[in-house]
Formats: C-alpha cells, sequence, structure tokens
C-alpha cells in the first residue's frame, strides 16, 4: 500500500510538472507566433527557444524557429553570421522532420532553405520526397518544375528536367488549361531567346479548352508581338509583319472578351510603334498616331481599374 502511494505521489506530480510545461510552451508559441506574423523574427526565435525548452517535441516551434532563421538569411552574402543563419534554419527545420518525416510543408521549407542557398542537389532531394509522398497532387510537379526552371540556365540538362515536370504535370490532368499555361509561360521566358512557337502552341490548346478566356488570346498576342520585336534583326520584315498582323488579331480579340484589361490596349500601342511603324516606314506617322490612339485607351481603361480597387478597398475597410 505504502508502495502505490509512492508510485501515486510521483505520477500526480509528474502530470503537474507536464501540465505546467505544456502550459508555459503554448504560452511562449502562440507570443512567438504573434512576433513572426509582425516580422519581428529576432524576438520570434528567442520565444520560440523558450517554447522548446518546455517541449522539446513542439513540431511547429521547431519549423517556425528554422524559418525566422531563413527570412533573416541573405541570398548571395557569404558572410560569417549569414551562414550561421543558414545552418540555424537547417537544424532547426531538421529536428521538426525528425519528429514529423512525412510533414509536407516542412520538407517544403528545407527544400526552400536549401534553394536559396543554391545548394541544388540537397534542395531537389527534398522537393522529390514531397512528390513520392503526394504523387497525385498536380501543384508539385509544378512546384518541383519551377523549381528546375531557375536553374534551367546552368545546364541542358537541368532544363530538360523542368520541361518533363511541365509535361508531367499535363499528363496528371490533360483537361486543365493551367498546365498548358504553365509550360507556356516557362517557353516564352526562356534565356537568351524564348522559343515563342513552342509556347505559342501549348497555349492554342489553352485557347481550345476554354476559347472564351480573354487572358489566353491575350498571352498569344503578346507572345506574337515579342517575336517580332526582339527578332528584328533576324526576321525578314514580311514574316515580322505576318507576326505583326497575329499580335493585332489576338489582341483585339481578347479586348473583346475583357474590354476592362489595360494591358491589351498597352501592347496595342507597343506592337504598332515597335512593329508595324518599323516594317512599313512609309506609313509610320500613320501608326504612330494610331499607337497613341490606343496609349489614351490604355490610360483611360487602366484609370477605371485603379479607380474600382480603391473603391474595393475603402469598402473593405469600412466593413471590415
Amino acid at each position: 500500500m505504502l508502495l502505490l502511494i509512492v508510485v501515486l505521489i510521483f505520477a500526480f506530480s509528474s502530470c503537474q510538472k507536464l501540465s505546467y510545461n505544456k502550459l508555459r510552451a503554448n504560452y511562449h508559441f502562440t507570443k512567438a507566433n504573434k512576433y513572426f506574423t509582425d516580422n519581428l523574427y529576432r524576438k520570434a526565435m528567442t520565444e520560440y527557444e523558450a517554447a522548446l525548452k518546455y517541449d522539446p517535441n513542439l513540431t511547429q516551434a521547431y519549423r517556425f524557429l528554422g524559418e525566422s532563421y531563413k527570412q533573416l538569411y541573405k541570398q548571395g552574402l557569404d558572410s560569417k553570421e549569414n551562414k550561421e543563419k543558414a545552418n540555424n534554419s537547417l537544424t532547426a527545420l531538421g529536428k521538426a522532420l525528425e519528429i514529423e518525416p512525412s510533414n509536407k510543408d516542412i520538407i517544403y521549407s528545407l527544400g526552400d532553405m536549401y534553394d536559396k542557398m543554391r545548394d541544388f542537389q540537397n534542395a531537389e532531394r527534398m522537393y522529390l520526397k514531397i512528390l513520392q509522398l503526394e504523387p497525385q497532387n498536380m501543384g508539385n510537379y509544378y512546384v518541383l518544375a519551377e523549381f528546375y526552371k531557375r536553374y534551367a540556365g546552368d545546364s541542358p540538362e537541368i532544363a530538360k528536367k523542368a520541361e518533363a515536370m511541365y509535361f508531367k504535370r499535363i499528363e496528371a490532368d490533360p483537361e486543365n488549361p493551367q498546365g498548358y499555361a504553365y509550360i507556356a509561360n516557362y517557353y516564352d521566358n526562356i534565356t537568351p531567346i524564348p522559343e515563342f512557337d513552342k509556347a505559342m502552341e501549348f497555349n492554342k490548346i489553352r485557347a481550345q479548352l476554354e476559347p472564351k478566356n480573354a487572358e489566353i488570346y491575350y498571352a498569344i498576342g503578346v507572345n506574337r508581338f515579342f517575336k517580332a520585336y526582339r527578332l528584328q534583326n533576324k526576321l525578314p520584315p514580311e514574316e515580322r509583319a505576318v507576326l505583326g498582323r497575329d499580335s493585332e488579331q489576338y489582341l483585339l480579340k481578347a479586348i473583346d472578351l475583357d474590354p476592362s484589361y489595360p494591358w491589351s490596349y498597352a501592347y496595342m500601342k507597343m506592337l504598332y510603334v515597335n512593329v508595324f511603324a518599323k516594317v512599313y516606314p512609309d506609313k509610320e506617322s500613320r501608326y504612330t498616331a494610331e499607337a497613341d490612339r490606343w496609349g489614351e485607351k490604355f490610360a483611360e481603361v487602366q484609370k477605371k481599374e485603379l479607380d474600382r480597387k480603391k473603391l474595393e478597398k475603402e469598402l473593405k475597410k469600412s466593413t471590415g
């Protein structure tokens, strides 16, 4: 009986201590989160560390401690202090992952930290791990594709990996126009020279899937404009004129579907100044005048859009 009483007293004391520790950990964790939200990362770090003293298994405290160090880390700065921030971030995020090895958010945070450090191999390892955990999640293909895209200029092999991930995103859901939008954007932004025609091909598929989407026709119009403009020293005037007419056709279609979008008018102005006026120098004054009219329309529509956004913001404040 005496032994039982001793055990009960010990268990009760342990429970009290456990309850106290949990309360203190939650107190510091809540305080840390407030600092983190307010971008006060050094104060947040102090509170996260205090929370972990009371609860060493508080996964999210490790995670956001790592995120706090990451926020203070400066990409490209080769200093001892900056390296320590990177290492501290990796250590905290690594401990969080030890507790929850299948937590996608933590894995992504680690991948992002390695990415900021330009540690391609470890970042790739993390992003691939997310893909293994959720192979049916289409967003994961996009995350990996965008990661490869940032390093595509380093080697042809990485560029091929980026392309492959965009294609896998499409294969996962071939009726979803967003997948085609991603790869079109990829081809449109390849450096040093975009693959304009490949981007055009995938945007046309988007148009078939969403024939009433003004954004798609705008994207195609911009694509045709930039091919004519950026390759002006490589393409003959006749080909640039055809590209200009195609650009005009698609931009006018975008305006017809959504006359409230200002940038369609802006590109019409650029098209007349930078393509038509150059291809047809004998008609330069005519095209310049036409460009001015499109510029005025752009200013008018943009003002309406800005006024609309301002009104929305004011309404949110009044009802919030």
